[in-house]
């Protein structure tokens, strides 16, 4: 009798054991779907259920020192924290304040991590430049010296849109490589100007050793409508070159208001759309070839306004610390998270990445068909959802 009460006392050990074992490694699959739910903003049991995996956090604004001068900053902080990370916005007006930004900073906070989101000039500006990969790197140098923000001195690194690429950039810098702990692109580029001359011309040359999304081995080139929010972007940083001198400031003017109309029209369609018609009005007083320009920028007339762009691309983005390509490559572990329907950096800048990035660095790729531009807002499938978890769940546990 007292043999098989070991034996089952034994079974039943064994059994705890292997459940224990089990919950230990599913722990990081269900941190991540726990992400992912809220970040998809789903509603319900499954909502209720992942909220239970947050701890409270608190906010307040920072100052970081750089080469370039002081910076505004904010902190996201958990109850309880396991990582710190600096998490760089892409182009918008809003900077750190704008409201996507916010969202995903607060939930990666829940999440356990804290987060710090710099405010970069040249982001908010609409100008692309070598500026946004120093000023990454002394952030991230900066926060990883800081022993009450990051007491165990590393730092992980998570810029969205073209900071993503900026980001990879800034972690390969020999001063900043051994303090990053990783490293996540979120909708961004391998090579600057290869992405410019998608958004002038529509097209973009594919991996040649990488298998399609279409299955479709003979498609060498990406071809896809291109959105017209790039082109405006990249007239804004080469109006010099396009106007004469005179007419370089009135030009930039002009494209800054559309760019401001755009962002508007995410939260308020109606004043978006006046703020659009007084645009046009305004822009049919620009002297020539700035009216022409802008007719094309106010047109969305990315078929006419590209050519104009095309020649400038490799002096405008060619600057070694504006690719991962062009520049000294992390060793730190670099996850890669794309929509495959991104239309502003092609999901194939990721596929490039991570091919530039093996034998280097430890790499995660991701192309997901949940995300447009750097953003989940399409309808969600089982299989995409559980990728997102799995990813998101590695990230999260490091």
């Amino acid at each position: 009798m007292r043999r098989m009460r070991t034996q089952r006392l034994l079974a039943f050990l064994l059994a705890v054991a292997a459940m224990a074992a089990l919950l230990f490694i599913a722990r990081p699959y269900l941190h991540g779907l726990s992400f992912v739910v809220r970040a998809a903003e789903i509603q319900g049991r499954w909502r209720r259920a992942a909220d239970f995996d947050t701890t409270t956090i608190t906010e307040r604004e920072i100052t970081i020192p750089t080469t370039r001068g002081s910076l505004r900053a904010r902190v996201y902080a958990p109850e309880r924290s396991r990582r710190t990370a600096l998490l760089t916005s892409g182009l918008h007006p809003s900077g750190i304040d704008e409201p996507r930004l916010v969202r995903l900073a607060r939930q990666l906070a829940e999440s356990g991590i804290t987060i710090v989101t710099p405010d970069i000039p040249e982001l908010s500006h609409f100008v692309i430049s070598a500026a946004i990969t120093d000023t990454i790197a002394d952030a991230a140098l900066w926060l990883a010296g800081d022993s009450r923000l990051a007491p165990d001195h590393h730092v992980a690194m998570l810029g969205i849109s073209f900071s993503g690429g900026l980001s990879v950039v800034a972690a390969g810098r020999p001063a900043v490589r051994d303090r990053v702990s990783y490293v996540l692109s979120f909708g961004g580029h391998d090579d600057l100007p290869r992405v410019l001359r998608y958004l002038c011309t529509g097209s973009e040359p594919l991996p040649t050793d990488q298998l399609r999304l279409n299955g479709d081995q003979s498609t060498e080139v990406l071809t896809r409508p291109p959105h017209d929010y790039g082109v405006a972007v990249m007239l804004y940083g080469m109006a010099e070159r396009l106007v004469p001198r005179a007419q370089v400031e009135g030009l930039r003017a002009a494209v800054q208001r559309y760019l401001l109309a755009s962002a508007l029209d995410t939260v308020d369609q109606p004043q978006a759309a006046i703020a659009f018609d007084e645009l046009r009005e305004a822009a049919r007083k620009l002297p020539e070839p700035s009216r022409t320009l802008m007719r094309y920028v106010n047109d969305r007339d990315v078929v006419h306004l590209g050519p104009h762009l095309l020649p400038y691309v490799g002096q405008y983005g060619g600057d070694p610390a504006l690719s991962p390509s062009r520049s000294p490559k992390p060793t730190a572990s670099v996850f890669l998270l794309h929509g495959t329907e991104d239309n502003v950096i092609p999901s194939v800048e990721s596929e490039y990445l991570a091919n530039d990035l093996r034998g280097h660095a430890p790499v995660r790729l991701l192309l997901s068909g949940l995300i447009s531009h750097a953003e989940a807002d399409r309808p969600a499938h089982l299989g995409d959802v559980l990728q997102l978890a799995s990813f998101w769940g590695d990230l999260l546990s490091r």
